[in-house]
């Protein structure tokens, strides 16, 4: 992709006056959106994205612009632009280092994709998409009568990147995903509830092979209908159980975002300068890992070219380290761990989470159950807040069950869970052998990603449930 534009030119160029690091990010995304409501399609979108980013990094300082024009002459004037910006903004002034010379038939590091598409979207038609999104709405409002609304959102997305930087490397690779969701409102007297369910990975048109989006559909149809019949969760502390089927929503947000090197670095995490420390029980390990099969937050190499590898962030309770892009990095003298991440060439790449997990435990997840007399069992999470600075959170509960005398009981609805992450994670003292995992699209900084989360069920003894009190 990059062999028809003069790349190490333009990072000569850019770095002209100064400065000790610069890269090039070439992208060519196809996408496809499909959006089902009212009964009806409502948007069919498809289109492809094309532009270069170019950065240059002088001392602590990063300077960023972008095109969608790819010609040489236009990618030089964005470099003199921005070499001008680096100059005109100060900082520390060092010479630039000089482009190691690629000589003539030396390798490319090339990657089609971290596991092989075997329906690649490229072979797709739009009625094939379509038909997914018909087939979803259909078994969703068939369902039941007290099915109100149905909103099916289908989108896939191939994605063909180049990276060239100072130092001589050049990554080329592709990545795809695909992403199905499914929301339900469900209706009867007064009581509204919703329902939603995702899935979605680093996999193409197969994705459906192994879950129908008639199943996807039903699971969140029957999730709206249950809280129908629910009754209004009990409110105060209590011992609660996340199921691995709540997916990893509170390690992601509790944790995961403090463990970004560039808030830690910035004061904006309760992990700051904690590197060492037990931040968990020792029954808790945290690892970010990109290298999963398939997974939704699944890459070869991260936005700076950086080979991904699994990271051990939390072992048996002590935290061991941070994610980092290059700029972090160079700031605590260490090795990126290639979780420089950007939403697309519009954006400068930054610290971000990809697959993060709790690893499993080794007690049965009935057994967890059993060991509670009363307390609130978390079978799906919903959204939530979190301040990163003090580990504070609230998280909504989309479906819960009470836990009486260590059997899982009646439903209940409109749960949250209030707490702080860094407190919750030193309480825990049940982790189960099971693994379960979640999707999203995380924000930061103005940028969305594609992420997966993971836990394993877990207990914990005391946190304070928001709901209905005893009575009323």
């Amino acid at each position: 992709m990059l062999e028809t534009i003069p790349y190490q030119e333009i990072l000569r160029e850019v770095l002209r006056e100064g400065g000790e690091f610069a890269d090039l990010f070439f992208e060519q995304t196809h996408s496809a959106v499909i959006i089902c409501e009212e009964d009806r399609i409502e948007k069919v979108i498809s289109g492809v994205d094309v532009g270069v980013g170019l950065r240059i990094l002088i001392g602590r300082k990063t300077f960023y612009g972008f095109t969608t024009e790819i010609s040489k002459e236009s990618l030089l004037d964005l470099a003199k632009r921005i070499s001008r910006s680096a100059k005109e903004g100060g900082g520390e002034r060092k010479n630039g280092f000089p482009l190691p010379p690629r000589a003539a038939g030396a390798p490319v590091s090339i990657s089609k994709s971290l596991y092989p598409i075997r329906k690649h979207p490229d072979g797709l038609s739009m009625e094939e998409r379509v038909s997914v999104v018909k087939r979803a709405n259909e078994a969703a409002r068939k369902l039941d009568p007290h099915v109100q609304q149905v909103k099916v959102l289908y989108r896939d997305v191939n994605q063909k990147v180049s990276i060239a930087n100072s130092e001589g490397t050049l990554v080329e690779g592709e990545r795809v995903g695909t992403v199905l969701s499914v929301q339900v409102v469900s209706a009867k007297e007064d009581v509204v509830q919703t329902g939603y369910e995702p899935i979605g990975g680093a996999v193409g048109f197969e994705l459906f092979d192994l879950h129908p989006p008639e199943e996807v559909a039903e699971v969140a149809a029957k999730r709206a209908l249950l809280m129908l019949s629910a009754r209004r969760a009990p409110m105060g502390k209590m011992t609660v159980v996340l199921s691995s089927d709540a997916g990893g929503t509170m390690i992601h947000e509790a944790i995961g975002h403090g463990l970004e090197a560039d808030l830690a670095q910035q004061g904006f995490s309760v992990y700051s300068k904690k590197i060492g420390e037990r931040v968990a029980s020792s029954l808790i390990t945290v690892v970010d890992d990109p290298t999963l099969p398939r997974r939704r937050g699944s890459y070869a190499f991260d936005d700076e070219g950086v080979a991904s590898r699994r990271t051990i962030l939390v072992e048996q309770g002590v935290l061991r380290g941070y994610l980092y892009d290059r700029l972090s990095a160079l700031e605590d003298g260490v090795e990126s761990s290639g979780n420089g991440r950007r939403e697309s060439y519009q954006h400068k790449p930054i610290p971000r989470m990809s697959n993060t997990m709790v690893l499993p435990g080794k007690m049965g997840p009935e057994e967890i159950v059993r060991s509670v007399e009363k307390g609130l069992f978390v079978k799906k999470m919903g959204g939530g807040q979190v301040n990163t600075v003090n580990g504070d959170f609230i998280f909504e509960v989309n479906e819960g069950y009470l836990i009486e005398k260590g059997s899982v009981g009646e439903p209940v609805r409109g749960a949250t869970l209030i707490g702080n992450g860094p407190r919750v994670l030193k309480d825990i003292d049940m982790v189960g052998s099971d693994l379960g995992f979640g999707i999203g699209t995380c924000g930061k900084d103005g940028q969305g990603v594609p992420v997966a989360d993971a836990q394993p069920t877990l207990r914990i003894p005391e946190l304070i449930v928001g709901g209905q009190e005893e009575g009323k």
